[in-house]
C-alpha cells in the first residue's frame, strides 16, 4: 500500500477485476506509480479468490485528497476494468449510474470448471449491468495482445492504454509510462510499452 497526499478536487476509484495469472497486481502498481508521480495520493488493496492462480482477483485502487480506506465502496466506483469478462457480474457490485461508472470489458473468457461461462454473450452482460453503468466498452484485448504482441498477458496494458488515451484516468500517458520503466522488469519492458502504445 503506497499513499502521499495532494489536493484532487475528485477522488476517482478504480477497481480491476480478473483471475490470477492475469497481471492484475503488476496493473494495480504500474497505475499506482502514475499517479504517485503525480503527487497524487493512493491507497491500493488486493482481494484474492481461494486459487492464487486461476482464482477470482479484485483490485481496489482509489486516488483522491484524504483518502481513509483502500477499499472502493458498493456503487462508488468511477472506471472498472475487468480482465476475464465472466468477472464483469461480481465487479457490478462497486458500479452505478449515479456516479458515472465506466466499464472497460476484455472481451475474453477462461473456461470454468463446470463450463458455465462458456458462450457467454456480451449483450448478456450489457443486460445485466446497464442499469448502473454509465458506458460499457468490449474491447478485444486478449486478441490483440496475442496477434500484435505475441503474449496475452499484455491485454491489460491494452486495457490501460485504452483508458489512457481516452481520457479515462485521471493519470496522464507519460505518467504511465514513466511507471511502466519503473515497476516492469527490463526484459518484459518493450512488449508492455508497445502494448501502451497501441491505441
Amino acid at each position: 500500500m503506497r499513499s502521499t497526499k495532494t489536493k484532487m478536487s475528485k477522488d476517482f476509484n478504480i477497481i480491476i477485476a480478473g483471475t490470477g495469472g492475469q497481471g492484475l497486481i503488476t496493473l494495480e502498481k504500474i497505475l499506482a506509480e502514475a499517479g504517485f508521480l503525480e503527487g497524487k495520493e493512493i491507497k491500493t488493496s488486493e482481494l484474492h479468490g481461494l486459487s492464487q492462480r486461476g482464482g477470482s482477483v479484485v483490485v481496489h485502487l482509489k486516488m483522491g485528497a484524504n483518502i481513509y480506506s483502500p477499499l472502493v465502496s458498493r456503487g462508488k466506483a468511477n472506471l472498472i476494468l475487468v480482465l476475464e469478462k465472466g468477472e464483469t457480474f461480481s465487479s457490478a457490485y462497486f458500479a452505478s449510474k449515479s456516479n458515472g461508472t465506466i466499464f472497460l470489458i476484455n472481451d475474453y473468457i477462461i473456461p470454468s470448471p463446470s463450463l458455465l461461462n462458456v458462450g457467454l454473450k456480451n449483450e448478456k452482460i450489457k443486460k445485466f449491468i446497464k442499469g448502473f453503468s454509465k458506458e460499457i466498452v468490449f474491447i478485444p484485448a486478449s486478441k490483440i495482445a496475442k496477434e500484435k504482441f505475441g503474449n496475452e498477458l499484455v491485454s491489460g496494458m491494452v486495457l490501460i492504454s485504452f483508458a489512457a488515451f481516452k481520457n479515462l484516468l485521471p493519470i496522464k500517458p507519460n505518467s504511465i509510462l514513466k511507471a511502466i520503466k519503473k515497476v516492469i522488469p527490463k526484459k518484459y519492458l518493450d512488449i508492455n510499452l508497445k502494448a501502451l502504445n497501441y491505441h
